[in-house]
């Protein structure tokens, strides 16, 4: 049976393309994601005409909404030995970056209708927490809910990660949290018929340092008293668990098998159609733009469709948060920080844990496809909401990651992006009731791990909102403990 292919790097078919608008990603970008056209060796430089003109063709959009996806460098797949030999300034902060993100997505590509009315539960933001949320909401028969969503489904953070699932952390909040949503992610493709692609192939933490050779060696004790079966192991040991790891400058090393990586954008899609199965509406392109208060509680939220009278609304923005807060006059201590993150071309599979030096930041994996996928964190990197991707970046991570693995430095780099860390003062989320406006609900700063953490924080949080009964959770780590000075501080923060 013959089949007519639109990329060929990816095997992408004409009824891939379809397929992918049957079950409405109808946009360019969404059409990448669900397909995985334009991801492989020419970075869709064969295929993003073909495919546009298959969506010209469907007439699911406006013509004027057919727009190009976002390119990614470098331009030509490059080996990481080239990249890390470029020269960089580590004394001075990153700048700039390409491409530039578009701070608004063309009108052309929002929805014609309105939004609804009225509706019980308004939650602001699409990504993993806001879809984890509703789709729970649902479970429990609270289908009257409306998810807003600036843009495309996997647009945020949650489509920009790296995809590492990890119960190694700090504090017994997160840790049983980690847990839990680890469970729940075993179950997934069960549950809502999509399989993410757990894999459970552990982290492997690293410390040069002294002092972060003893901060894992405590949280081990602190694992292990949870059900963690973290172990310190030795450089041989973990020379092991990675063939042709140097360990270079490594005084120890910490390693959970049961951590692992899974792959983003399906996790969200999973939460997605789930919820809108059960009744929920999902407004993708759609703007908030203000709020009606009066008396101590959110009336409406007004978006560029529409205003929608509610009984409840979360914020669940990300790093966008505190930017939507403002406009009900509410101040938000988060801040957002870049990450940027790379993908190479694929190989056959060799590296089993996600592997993180955690006093640079470097981590990396290998994902399901075969190719290496990290990052680095960079200590100048300021504070902004700036998501391109610079050079230095990839002369950084290409140098550290080398060091450790020197056998992949001919291994082509074929696209990297950025993303937003949602920083706390204390590395801790921000949850429950804002002070002063009793029914907007706090769901945000996970400073790059609340794609993790999703799956046990909606399922809490549903229970309590739907429920009445108290959850810690939601006192723990409220708003007003940055006024009351009760912090918890989480140090087990990759980059």
């Amino acid at each position: 049976m013959s089949k007519a292919l639109v990329c060929t790097c990816e095997d992408v078919t004409v009824s891939d393309i379809e397929h992918a608008l049957e079950r409405g990603y109808q946009d360019v970008e969404s059409v990448k994601r669900f397909t995985g056209f334009g991801t492989g060796i020419c970075q869709g430089k064969s295929c993003h005409s073909a495919v546009a003109a298959l969506l010209q063709k469907s007439k699911a959009l406006k013509s004027e909404a057919v727009v190009p996806f976002t390119p990614r460098p470098p331009l030509y797949p490059t080996e990481l030995r080239l990249l890390a030999s470029a020269p960089v300034d580590e004394s001075v902060p990153p700048m700039g970056g390409v491409p530039q993100e578009l701070e608004h997505f063309p009108s052309a590509l929002r929805p014609q209708g309105p939004v609804p009315r009225k509706a019980k539960v308004v939650i602001i933001g699409g990504g993993i927490m806001g879809l984890a949320l509703a789709y729970n909401l649902a479970l429990r028969g609270e289908t009257d809910v409306v998810v807003l969503e600036r843009g495309y489904l996997c647009a945020g953070a949650s489509g920009r990660n790296g995809g590492g699932v990890r119960m190694q952390w700090g504090t017994p909040a997160l840790i049983e949290l980690a847990k839990r949503s680890i469970d729940l992610m075993k179950v997934f493709a069960r549950d809502l018929g999509v399989n993410v692609w757990l894999r459970q192939g552990g982290y492997l933490f690293l410390a040069k340092r002294k002092d972060t050779a003893l901060r894992l060696e405590k949280n081990a004790v602190l694992h292990n008293k949870y059900g963690v079966p973290t172990r310190i192991i030795t450089a041989d040991a973990a020379r092991d668990i990675v063939p042709g790891l140097t360990m270079k400058d490594c005084l120890t090393a910490a390693y959970n098998p049961e951590d692992g990586v899974i792959f983003p954008w399906a996790f969200l899609w999973g939460y997605a159609q789930g919820s809108v199965k059960r009744g929920v509406k999902v407004e993708t392109y759609t703007n908030v733009t203000g709020f009606e208060t009066s008396n101590g509680q959110v009336r409406k939220v007004k978006t560029d469709r529409g205003d929608i009278a509610c009984d409840t609304v979360v914020l669940a923005s990300g790093a966008w948060s505190p930017q939507v807060a403002k406009l009900a006059d509410v101040a938000l201590p988060n801040e957002p920080h870049r990450h940027e993150i790379l993908s190479t071309e694929p190989l056959k599979p060799f590296l089993s844990p996600l592997v993180s030096v955690l006093d640079t930041g470097l981590y990396f994996s290998q994902s399901m496809r075969g190719e290496i996928v990290g990052g680095m964190g960079d200590p100048k990197e300021p504070a902004g909401p700036n998501m391109g991707s610079t050079l230095r970046f990839v002369s950084r991570f290409a140098r550290a990651l080398t060091e450790q693995l020197p056998n992949v430095g001919q291994v082509k780099v074929l696209r990297q992006w950025g993303g937003l860390y949602d920083v706390t003062p204390d590395n801790n989320p921000i949850l429950g009731r804002t002070p002063g406006l009793d029914n907007l609900l706090q769901m945000s700063g996970f400073v790059g791990h609340g794609f993790m953490m999703a799956p046990a924080v909606a399922e809490r949080m549903a229970q309590w909102m739907t429920s009445g009964t108290s959850d810690e959770l939601f006192t723990r780590f409220n708003l007003r403990r940055f006024e009351s000075g009760t912090l918890e501080r989480e140090e087990m923060i990759i980059g």
